[in-house]
């Protein structure tokens, strides 16, 4: 993709999945407000995005800023969601990534997204993802497979050029029907979830 300079700032304790919005069980995933990092690493693949947690005001966020590079901070664990299906973060665009066509190879580059995975063990074919990206090309809904990784992987725009930066977006997200929707398949625990700005 284009070498470019793309800066995400994710807050740390809506990044959690939970049973519902009136039931009390929460899996708190990124404790980035508390400064626990505990359990998350990073993944290179095209050089090193700088995670770090900073000040945003009153609260700490994890900061990623890319140039040039790809690389993912990712949490390697099993969540089941049957009991936890829906994912709460929040998350703000600081500087934009001027790409091309992110559905293709050239133009794979992103200010933010997360990944939820399925693994497929042994059966690596059978691995499923969702990203949930913050687009610069695609509107708010679109849906279409990874370049890379092809149908295995499906891409969902939550965020898009005309959302504004600096200002700070809540989501939530049913995992499970998302996985039922854009793959067609009843998943009920997934294996990781990973963060990734990247401008490679």
């Amino acid at each position: 993709g284009l070498a470019a300079r793309g800066i995400l700032a994710l807050t740390a304790l809506p990044l959690l999945l939970a049973a519902s919005l009136v039931q009390a069980e929460r899996l708190e995933l990124g404790r980035f407000s508390s400064g626990e990092l505990d359990g998350w690493k990073q993944q290179e693949f095209a050089g090193l995005t700088r995670y770090r947690l900073v000040r945003d005001g009153e609260s700490r966020v994890l900061e990623a800023t890319s140039e040039g590079t790809a690389s993912a901070w990712y949490l390697k664990r099993k969540i089941d969601l049957r009991r936890t299906p829906i994912l709460n973060w929040s998350w703000q665009k600081v500087q934009s990534v001027e790409v091309g066509d992110e559905a293709q190879r050239a133009g794979d580059d992103f200010v933010a997204r997360l990944y939820v995975v399925k693994d497929g063990g042994v059966l690596f074919w059978r691995t499923i993802a969702i990203n949930y990206v913050w687009s610069n090309h695609f509107s708010k809904g679109d849906a279409w497979n990874n370049p890379f990784a092809g149908s295995n992987a499906r891409m969902l725009s939550l965020r898009d050029a005309g959302d504004p930066s600096d200002e700070w977006f809540a989501e939530s997200r049913d995992v499970q029907q998302d996985f039922l929707r854009l793959h067609g398949e009843q998943v009920d625990s997934i294996d990781g979830i990973a963060i990734m700005t990247d401008t490679d």
